[in-house]
């Protein structure tokens, strides 16, 4: 198996754990946050994207989805454009409101096509390649790609455990 394989199938995971934690669920339910400082799916799948997206289109040379494609007008969610959610107090993840699953999995398919169209392409000599230096050891890109993939899993596991949770309070 080719690293770019690896990358494909383990990035290729991500969309289907997406589809699966918004689909079917109203602006209600993606919306809610389950304690005052919780975090909606919304949230999680918006933070999700912005993360990738602000992660990988450098990487790739190429300007992210997010502001290239319009996402940002699109979404319309009062946050400066290059926010990502990283460090949001619980008032900025309020801010984060979706009319509908639609849009969340728009911007988040998008992403993910630039995603793996980038790592199609990555050779097992580009994993050791430095990519940040602001860290102690630098950080090469295999070990970023993992880091984004890693942080990716999370997000959509707590949407789906979240999406349970609100489902359940629903029967």
């Amino acid at each position: 198996m080719e690293q770019s394989d690896l990358l494909i199938d383990a990035f290729g995971r991500l969309p289907q754990a997406v589809r699966r934690a918004v689909h079917g669920l109203d602006a209600a339910a993606l919306n809610h946050r389950p304690y005052p400082a919780g975090n909606s799916i919304s949230w999680l799948v918006w933070h999700l994207a912005r993360s990738e997206d602000a992660q990988v289109a450098p990487l790739a040379g190429h300007e992210q989805a997010w502001t290239a494609e319009d996402w940002y007008g699109r979404v319309g969610l009062p946050l400066a454009v290059d926010d990502t959610g990283y460090g949001h107090d619980s008032a900025q993840v309020a801010a984060v409101q979706v009319p509908s699953a639609d849009v969340l999995l728009a911007y988040y398919e998008a992403v993910h096509s630039r995603t793996a169209a980038f790592v199609s392409g990555v050779t097992g000599g580009d994993l050791d390649s430095v990519v940040d230096t602001a860290w102690d050891p630098p950080v090469t890109l295999g070990v970023r790609l993992v880091s984004i993939l890693g942080d990716g899993l999370e997000h959509v596991g707590q949407a789906a455990y979240l999406r349970g949770m609100i489902l359940a309070s629903r029967a």
